[in-house]
């Protein structure tokens, strides 16, 4: 695998993995409410190896005999992280916020809440499938492995970043509501800039 390129991705898997969404919702809602963030967490991580496992299986066959599937995926995915970028910014500020849906019945409840938040995540599932094709090396390991491997790094984000917010969610969120409406216009930014950069590649590789 091409280091440079593994090391890109992680960098914009992480950014973002920082954005809030349907899952930092839940994320936020385990760690004010719930007696253990583990089980929540879990199963938000779990949801997205699915998730990954998918893409990188599927999609792996597809990149190889169809190099257009990529630049079509690419160019769906950037247009909707421009959408999602903007729109955000274009809204009115609002704070990060606790989901108000149940967390689940027990351990076992929460855990397959997460799993479903994540698993079924329209946003997570077009990301990764613009993403993950667009750092895979021409050379070297088979492209599904590649994606398992980026997707992986994918996942290890989701770990640290959905960990972080569970835990300083009662007491960053909750005592300073100003934070989370920073983090909403920073993610916004990111993703319009993420975006941006993903289509101006493929018009430069037009040329």
């Amino acid at each position: 695998m091409d280091v440079a390129l593994v090391g890109q991705f992680w960098a914009i898997a992480a950014l973002l993995a920082c954005t809030p969404g349907a899952d930092w919702a839940y994320a936020i809602a385990a760690g004010i409410r719930a007696r253990s963030v583990v089980p929540a967490l879990s199963g938000i991580v779990v949801g997205y190896i699915g998730l990954v496992g998918v893409v990188a299986v599927g999609l792996g066959v597809l990149v190889t005999s169809y190099p257009i599937v990529l630049t079509v995926l690419t160019v769906a995915g950037a247009a909707y992280l421009l959408f999602l970028g903007i729109s955000t910014l274009a809204s009115a500020p609002r704070a990060v916020g606790a989901s108000d849906g149940p967390l689940g019945d027990g351990v076992s409840g929460q855990f397959l809440r997460g799993a479903g938040v994540s698993g079924i995540n329209p946003k997570g599932m077009l990301l990764l499938v613009a993403l993950l094709p667009q750092f895979v090396s021409p050379a070297g390991w088979p492209s599904p492995v590649q994606m398992l491997v980026l997707g992986g790094l994918h996942v290890g984000n989701c770990v640290v970043v959905y960990g972080a917010v569970a835990l300083l969610a009662r007491r960053v969120l909750a005592a300073r509501p100003r934070v989370s409406l920073v983090v909403t216009r920073v993610s916004g930014v990111v993703m319009t800039l993420i975006g941006v950069g993903l289509l101006a590649e493929q018009v430069l590789a037009l040329r």
